[in-house]
C-alpha cells in the first residue's frame, strides 16, 4: 500500500503538467486503490503502477525493479560469433562476425590471430565430441562463455583429419552483429555512390552514439555527402551538437602536404548535402535528433514516423523494495511556433519509405537504397573544392 500511495504522490507532484493531462488524478486513485488488497505478486503491483501511469498517456512512463523473488542463474551459455547453415550432413561456417581487436565489447571468437578458421570451414566437433547437422550447436555449448573451448575444424564435411582450435566463447553476440550491419551499410552506400558518400549511424544520442557519430564524420570528410542512420536510436541528449557540427559552414581550405591529396576543409566535417534516415523505432533523442535536423535545414528526413516521446524524465523515482518508476517532469516545445513538439505524435518523414519483409530477407535496405539515390540527385552539379591557380616564388628578396 505504501508504494501505491508513494507512486501516484510522485506522479501528482513531479508531473510535467499541473493538470496532469486532463485526468482527475484524486478519481485515477480511487479507480486502482481498491486492488491493492489482491496483490498478491510484485508483477501484480507493477502492472497496477504502469496502468495508473498509462492515465497520463506518455512515453517515458516506466515502472520496474522491485522485490521479486530469486531465480536460479541463468544460463552461462556460449555463442561464436558466427552464422552456420547444414550442409553434407555437418555445420559449414557461413559467417564469422569480425573483430575490434582493441575493444573488449567486440571481441569474436573466431576472428582472432593465429586461428586457422574461415567461413566455409565446417565445424565438426566441440570439445572431443563429434557433432553433426543434427545436434544442436549450442547444446555443447551450454556453460562455455569466456571459458576456453576447444573446436574441431575441418575444410571437409568430415571428422577425419579436422584440427583443433581452442577459443572462448561469449555470452553475447549482439555488438558484433550490430558492428556489422554498420560496417555492411556503409559498404553498401560506398558501392552505391561510387565512393562519393559517407555513411554514418548514430545508436543513440548520448555518450555512445556521439563517439560514434565522431569516428564516422570526421574519418569519412573527403566524402562529398552523408547519410547519417539514426534508425533504432535509444535516446540521449546530445543531438543538436551533432546537428551543429553538421550545419557548420565552410570558412577556408588548406593545400595538403601529402602528394596529390585533397585540400583541407576548415572547420572539419563534411560539408556536402546530408539526409536523415528515421524509423518507428527510433524514439526519445531519437525524436529531437530528426526535429532539430529539420529545424536547421540540414537535409531531408528519409524513412518512417518515429516513436513519439519527447515528454521525458529526469530522475527515477526509488520505492522502498528496491523499485522504481518515473514521473515525466519536462516536455519539448517549439517556442516559435508556440506547440509541443513530437509526444505520441513522432517526428514524420519528408519522404515515406516502408521496410517490407521481403526486400530485408532479400538483404536489400529500401531505405538506405532511397537516401543514397536523393543525394546523388543533389550533387548533381556540385563542385568540389579545389585550390586556385598560383605561381610559386622564384626568388627570395
Amino acid at each position: 500500500n505504501q508504494i501505491f500511495e508513494e507512486a501516484w504522490r510522485y506522479e501528482r507532484d513531479y508531473f510535467y503538467d499541473p493538470g496532469m493531462h486532463g485526468r482527475d488524478w484524486n478519481k485515477v486513485h480511487k479507480r486502482y486503490a481498491p486492488l491493492i488488497p489482491f496483490v498478491k505478486h510484485r508483477a501484480d503491483l507493477t502492472y497496477i503502477l504502469d496502468q495508473v501511469n498509462g492515465e497520463l498517456s506518455v512515453g517515458h512512463s516506466f515502472v520496474g525493479g522491485g522485490d521479486y523473488p530469486k531465480l536460479d542463474a541463468r544460463s552461462n551459455g556460449g555463442l561464436l560469433g558466427a552464422d552456420f547453415t547444414a550442409r553434407q550432413g555437418r555445420w559449414q561456417i557461413k559467417r564469422i562476425y569480425t573483430s575490434e581487436s582493441w575493444n573488449p565489447g567486440l571481441n569474436g571468437p573466431l576472428d582472432q590471430p593465429g586461428m586457422n578458421i574461415k567461413q566455409g570451414y565446417y565445424l565438426v566437433g566441440i570439445n572431443n565430441q563429434e557433432i553433426t547437422a543434427k545436434d544442436n550447436i549450442y547444446k555443447f555449448l551450454d556453460g562455455t562463455s569466456g571459458k576456453q573451448t576447444t573446436l574441431h575444424i575441418n575444410n571437409k564435411p568430415t571428422f577425419k583429419g579436422a584440427w583443433k582450435e581452442v577459443v572462448k566463447p561469449i555470452r553475447s553476440e549482439n555488438s558484433l552483429r550490430q558492428r556489422t550491419w554498420v560496417e555492411d551499410n556503409r559498404r553498401l552506400v560506398d558501392k552505391l555512390s561510387g565512393g562519393r558518400l559517407a555513411y554514418i549511424w548514430v545508436p543513440n544520442t548520448g555518450g555512445g552514439g556521439f563517439v560514434s557519430f565522431n569516428r564516422y564524420f570526421f574519418a569519412q570528410q573527403d566524402k562529398e555527402g552523408a547519410v547519417i542512420d539514426e534508425r533504432f536510436n535509444g535516446g540521449g541528449l546530445l543531438d543538436d551538437y551533432m546537428v551543429d557540427l553538421m550545419t557548420r559552414k565552410p570558412r577556408a581550405a588548406l593545400t595538403n602536404e601529402v602528394p596529390n591529396g585533397k585540400p583541407m576543409r576548415l572547420p572539419a566535417g563534411i560539408m556536402g548535402p546530408k539526409v536523415l534516415l528515421i524509423n518507428e523505432l527510433a524514439g526519445s533523442g531519437g525524436d529531437f535528433f530528426p526535429w532539430v535536423f529539420r529545424q536547421q535545414k540540414a537535409g531531408l528526413l528519409i524513412g518512417a514516423t518515429t516513436w513519439g516521446g519527447l515528454v521525458k524524465s529526469s530522475s527515477h523515482y526509488a520505492m522502498i523494495d528496491g523499485g522504481y518508476l518515473t514521473a515525466p517532469d519536462n516536455a519539448v516545445f517549439d517556442p516559435v511556433k508556440n506547440e509541443w513538439v513530437g509526444e505520441n505524435k513522432g517526428i514524420a518523414p519528408d519522404i515515406a519509405v516502408r521496410q517490407d519483409a521481403k526486400s530485408l530477407e532479400q538483404g536489400n535496405d529500401p531505405q538506405l537504397e532511397r537516401a543514397v539515390k536523393e543525394l546523388l540527385k543533389q550533387l548533381k552539379g556540385k563542385k568540389t573544392i579545389t585550390p586556385p591557380p598560383f605561381s610559386r616564388p622564384t626568388k627570395t628578396n
